[in-house]
């Protein structure tokens, strides 16, 4: 009976250590990604970059432009826009606002795929970079504007961008933060739409 209960005692303990073990390693892992939100989160925009006036396009050829395009006329910030953008309408622009959410029935109504229209904005984000522009990502349509589609829009659109702006509902699983991580380039993460317009004119000179 002794080394019976002996055993159940030694299991209990090991029990009791295992758990306490995970315990741990759920809590510093949780810990670790605090620290990595709030080092990228530290990747504030130091000071306004963008300059006027400013070519609007659509990445993905979503309503989305027209969000912005409002948050552009309150800012009072000269712009034109152009949902099908080519390097051709660059001209004297300084900065390019990227509108990024996928739409196949916007795609549809254009008449191109996904594909063509990520060959256009690789094509007018290398002319606007050799014309010296600034160029500046948002992703403004949350939870809505995520998925297979509109996930094929923001690497490019990112990974070129010299600052972001993302609705935090459409980054639940940090895909954006994580692109603006690997190039250490500023993001702001807002609640909502009507957050927008604050990141947006501290961007500009």
């Amino acid at each position: 009976m002794k080394k019976i209960y002996l055993l159940v005692c030694i299991s209990l303990l090991l029990f009791c250590i295992a758990s306490c073990g995970s315990k741990n390693e759920t809590a510093n892992m949780d810990s670790k990604i605090r620290n990595n939100s709030e080092q990228l989160l530290n990747i504030s925009l130091q000071e306004p970059f963008a300059e006027k006036p400013v070519l609007l396009t659509s990445v993905g050829q979503s309503a989305d432009v027209e969000m912005v395009k409002q948050l552009l006329t309150r800012a009072n910030i000269e712009f034109t826009m152009n949902a099908l953008a080519t390097k051709d309408d660059i001209k004297d622009n300084k900065t390019l606002v990227l509108a990024i959410g996928g739409s196949s029935k916007g795609l549809g109504a254009a008449g191109i795929d996904a594909n063509q229209e990520i060959d256009r904005i690789n094509n007018l984000i290398t002319s606007a970079k050799s014309a010296g522009l600034s160029i500046i990502a948002l992703h403004i349509g949350g939870e809505a504007r995520r998925g297979e589609l509109s996930d094929k829009f923001i690497a490019p659109s990112f990974e070129n961008a010299d600052y972001a702006i993302v609705v935090s509902n459409g980054d639940k699983d940090g895909f954006m933060q994580q692109l603006a991580r690997n190039k250490s380039m500023p993001l702001a993460l807002v609640n909502g739409m009507t957050d927008v317009m604050e990141p947006l004119e501290k961007a500009f000179k």
